[in-house]
């Protein structure tokens, strides 16, 4: 379990993984720049315009400190990230450096896509050393973390305040949240509803999964759950759809691109903690605050810091030493932090972590961390190959479920086979 007293308030040890990243041998040869002919490297990343502008600042302080190295950035939405990724690799022409998800690594990385930044020099010794392996597969380095984030419940006190509903602590099962989400329909009189269905979001079920100890997958890449767990999962709401507890799904359609929370239709959401500046800035609350998802066992929520992104580089790289330079630069510096506070989630490297000062929304993320020390478990190794279209196959799935188009058991047939038949086509 990690330590997560020593993950934010004391030194980081470097671990033997950790120092041999940290001082490995010389990389292979690049271009080397100067301060009057600068290497070029382009860097890519999804987001909103606040990420671009904090991204920007970042960069022109890179720039700033790396007279001879020249960043050219550009940014895209999650959605159109994957597809614009996906046409370069096949080209071959990935750029230099790239913001990364954890649900990708794998397929790029077994690839040979992505350099193994064990052969570059990058500081690893102020991470955590049970974070790291996250960006490892056999024994390569592909992804350094930026930041972390955990899985939360958001609400709005002064909605409960409005409704006579009592804080939640966070000390509650299943039957308890959905109670909680019960009393917030029937009282929003049709214009606030409990929450979105949280059983449609891939990450709570894994987090389930790890609470009844289950692996969402095996080592050798199969499913490591069956088809009566996800049956039981979804039933979890049955009772709920259709009624004032969750909103329709035709409503979330709606609203999109905003969430309902953020759109104060709900009184609550399960996410990453990390998505509190973006729901105070949709929503316009004076205050959000986060407690654990429910559990039916105590002492194990199933919870885990999970990176919230990685910077890897192009296999194919010219500029390694520029590449490498660049990500150090992204997750250790702690002007970088200043920058970012927790927008990309609460900083991974104790360096950058140290030299950020955390206030108001920031701090309450990195707060809601620090509460949860005693419940957080290894991250996860990187999800296998295809994940990133099993997560949206299962958020289409639980939304046909939800609109009524399919049963649970039909849903839980349909996902499996699409699930099985990825799995094959990548065995």
């Amino acid at each position: 379990m990690i330590n997560r007293r020593h993950f934010l308030t004391t030194v980081a040890i470097g671990t033997a993984s950790a120092a041999a990243l940290a001082a490995c041998g010389s990389p292979a040869p690049s271009q080397t720049g100067s301060a009057e002919n600068p290497v070029t490297i382009n860097y890519t990343w999804w987001g909103n315009d606040d990420r671009a502008e904090r991204t920007r600042k970042a960069i022109a302080l890179f720039e700033e400190k790396n007279k001879d190295i020249k960043v050219n950035g550009n940014f895209t939405d999650f959605a159109g990230y994957w597809q614009k990724r996906a046409t370069e690799a096949a080209g071959g022409g990935l750029p230099d450096v790239m913001q990364w998800d954890l649900s990708y690594l794998r397929d790029y990385g077994q690839r040979n896509q992505l350099l193994d930044l064990g052969t570059v020099k990058i500081d690893t010794s102020a991470f955590e050393k049970s974070l790291l392996p996250s960006g490892q597969i056999k024994g390569k380095t592909y992804g350094i973390p930026t930041s972390t984030n955990a899985f939360a419940v958001y609400y709005d006190p002064a909605k409960l305040a409005t409704l006579g509903i009592a804080e939640p602590d966070g000390s509650w099962t299943y039957k308890d949240f959905n109670a909680f989400l019960t009393e917030v329909g029937a009282k929003g009189n049709g214009t606030l509803f409990g929450s979105t269905d949280y059983t449609s979001v891939w990450w709570m079920f894994n987090i389930w999964l790890r609470q009844n100890n289950i692996e969402a997958f095996t080592a050798d890449g199969k499913l490591g759950f069956t088809k009566d767990d996800l049956k039981k999962w979804w039933n979890l709401t049955g009772e709920l759809r259709g009624t004032s507890a969750v909103v329709s799904e035709e409503r979330v359609t709606q609203l999109a691109p905003k969430s309902p929370f953020g759109s104060n239709v709900t009184a609550t959401e399960v996410t990453w903690d990390n998505f509190m500046a973006g729901y105070l800035g949709d929503s316009g609350a004076k205050e959000l605050k986060l407690v654990p998802v429910p559990s039916d066992d105590p002492d194990n929520l199933g919870l885990f810091l999970k990176p919230s992104m990685l910077m890897v580089a192009s296999a194919k790289t010219k500029n390694k030493d520029a590449a490498a330079r660049f990500i150090d630069f992204m997750v250790n510096d702690p002007e970088v932090g200043q920058i970012f506070k927790t927008s990309r989630g609460v900083p991974a490297s104790k360096t950058q972590r140290d030299g950020t000062t955390f206030e108001g929304t920031d701090k309450l993320v990195v707060d809601y961390e620090k509460s949860i020390e005693q419940y957080l478990k290894d991250a996860p190794e990187p999800p296998i190959v295809g994940f990133g279209t099993l997560e949206a196959s299962f958020k289409r799935v639980s939304s046909d479920l939800n609109y009524g188009k399919v049963t649970i058991d039909g849903a839980a047939d349909a996902w499996f086979k699409e699930a099985e038949d990825l799995i094959k086509q990548n065995a």
